[in-house]
C-alpha cells in the first residue's frame, strides 16, 4: 500500500499522478465524513455527500498553496474544516432572498398532497455555530479545532485526540469545555443548541 503522507505532500505539490493515487485511498473515509455531515443537514439540503466529498477533496489537494501534511490526521482534520467551509456556505447562499431564502426546491413529480415546511432555522444554525466557532478559535483555538474534527469530521474524541496531538484525557477535557461554551453563546444568539 502506498504511503498516504508521501502522496499527500506530492499532491500538494502539485503531482497530477499523486493525487490521482491518492482518491482511491481516502475517498471511502471521506464519503463516510461527508454522509455523517449530511444526516445533521435539512432535508432540503440539495448538496449530496458525493459532491460535498469531492469540492472537499479539490480544495485540499487542488490548492495552489502547496500545502504539507503532518499526515493522515493532519489531512482528514483539513478535509473535515473544509466540509465545514463547504456547508456554512452552502447555507449562507440558501438564506440569501436571490437564492429562495426561505424556498425550497421541489420536484414536481415529487410533490406530495401535504407538503413539509422546510426549516429554514437549520440553515440559521449552522451560521451560527460558524460564527461562534470563529469565536472560540480566537479564545481557545484547541478548542474551535476539536470541535471541528468531532462536529464535522465525525470523530471519536480518542481518535481526535489523536488527529490533534493531545492526550485522550485533555481532549475529552477540552470538550466538555467547547461545549459548554458552544451552548451558551448559541444560547445567547437565540440559535438552538442541540441542532
Amino acid at each position: 500500500m502506498p504511503d498516504i503522507t508521501r502522496l499527500l505532500d506530492a499532491a500538494a505539490a502539485g503531482d497530477r499522478q499523486a493525487a490521482g493515487e491518492l482518491l482511491p485511498l481516502v475517498y471511502d473515509e471521506l464519503r463516510k465524513l461527508a454522509a455523517a455531515r449530511m444526516a445533521d443537514e435539512p432535508t432540503d439540503q440539495t448538496l449530496q455527500p458525493t459532491a460535498l466529498v469531492h469540492e472537499a477533496y479539490l480544495r485540499l489537494v487542488g490548492s495552489a498553496d502547496g500545502v504539507r501534511w503532518d499526515g493522515r490526521g493532519h489531512f482528514f482534520a483539513a478535509a473535515a474544516e473544509a466540509m465545514r467551509r463547504i456547508l456554512v456556505d452552502a447555507a449562507r447562499k440558501k438564506k440569501r432572498g436571490k437564492h429562495g431564502g426561505d424556498r425550497r426546491r421541489v420536484g414536481l413529480d415529487a410533490v406530495p398532497v401535504t407538503a413539509p415546511t422546510p426549516d429554514p432555522e437549520r440553515f440559521n444554525n449552522l451560521v451560527a455555530l460558524d460564527a461562534a466557532l470563529t469565536r472560540l478559535a480566537a479564545e481557545d483555538p484547541l478548542a474551535a479545532r476539536l470541535v471541528e474534527v468531532r462536529h464535522f469530521g465525525g470523530l471519536t474524541v480518542p481518535e481526535a485526540a489523536e488527529v490533534l496531538g493531545v492526550s485522550p484525557r485533555t481532549a475529552d477535557r477540552v470538550w466538555a469545555f467547547a461545549r459548554a461554551w458552544l451552548h451558551r453563546e448559541l444560547t445567547a444568539a437565540g440559535a438552538d443548541p442541540g441542532a
